[in-house]
């Protein structure tokens, strides 16, 4: 496997999502809200979402020239949208938000990860 021929707009794209991520949680949007609570994730806690996903557009934006730091920043978001779905599961919390929100970043986060390691 040749790191180095790895496509960048995976990681690209998940970057800008996740950044679109962070600007709505800073003051969280209503459908944000709503998911959280329906978790039951503490409130106090809600601010170290935002620190991990700028954590990992760090990691992928980095990646884009060291490839090892996007691969493992790819499976952590990966890991944490697993962990989300997890968490819904767990909650019962199975309405929309965990079909669209949580699984679709589960979903595109796996993509991603795969067509980056395909190459």
């Amino acid at each position: 496997m040749n790191l180095e021929t790895a496509p960048s707009w995976p990681s690209i794209i998940l970057a800008i999502i996740l950044f679109g991520d962070v600007i709505l949680s800073i003051r969280p949007a209503h459908f944000i809200e709503k998911c959280l609570t329906g978790v039951k994730f503490p409130r106090q806690w809600w601010w170290a979402l935002i620190y991990i996903k700028c954590v990992a557009i760090s990691g992928l934006i980095i990646g884009l020239w060291l490839p090892g730091i996007g691969i493992a920043a790819l499976a952590g978001i990966v890991a944490y949208f697993f962990a989300a779905a997890f968490a819904h599961l767990k909650a019962r919390f199975i309405g929309t938000e965990f079909w669209i929100n949580c699984l679709g970043m589960l979903i595109f986060s796996i993509v991603a990860l795969i067509v980056t390691l395909a190459v």
